[in-house]
């Protein structure tokens, strides 16, 4: 089964091609950085012992070692574009937090707040899904171009 990843990008926000970069590495670590889990302890230069593990799907794991998953970014008009990324993503079957996610943006650089908490959405992304439904939500979007 092939994988493929999902990122689209806010268009609107006029974002510099540094602040785009740095918003898709978040797009990119937050899935990793969920799957890691506590092991084997291990000391680190404070004295404290601890070991990480990245706990990954089987066949995700196979395609990622292979260097076969699809990264594709897209972008949308706005925030409104932005959040039905979520609808589609349901209808596919998949959990937001687990299957796709968003970057919000606490706007510390270029960006003004727009949400209450201080931050402003920027991205979607999914984790490591099959093709089929990153195409299912890909097709209502376009491909990123600067």
């Amino acid at each position: 089964m092939a994988y493929k990843r999902l990122f689209i990008v806010r268009k609107d926000l006029n974002m510099s091609t540094g602040k785009i970069s740095a918003q898709l590495a978040h797009c990119a670590e937050v899935y990793w950085l969920k799957l890691l889990k506590p092991d084997i302890p291990y000391r680190n230069d404070l004295g404290t012992v601890r070991f990480y593990t990245v706990e990954m799907p089987t066949g995700v794991s196979e395609e990622y070692v292979k260097g076969a998953i699809t990264k594709t970014v897209c972008e949308c008009k706005n925030k409104n574009q932005l959040l039905k990324a979520r609808d589609l993503a349901v209808e596919q079957g998949l959990i937001e937090g687990e299957d796709f996610g968003f970057i919000k943006d606490k706007c510390l650089t270029e960006l003004m707040p727009e949400e209450e908490d201080g931050t402003t959405y920027t991205a979607f992304w999914t984790a490591p899904i099959p093709e089929e439904k990153a195409l299912a939500i890909s097709k209502k979007y376009h491909l990123y171009v600067d």
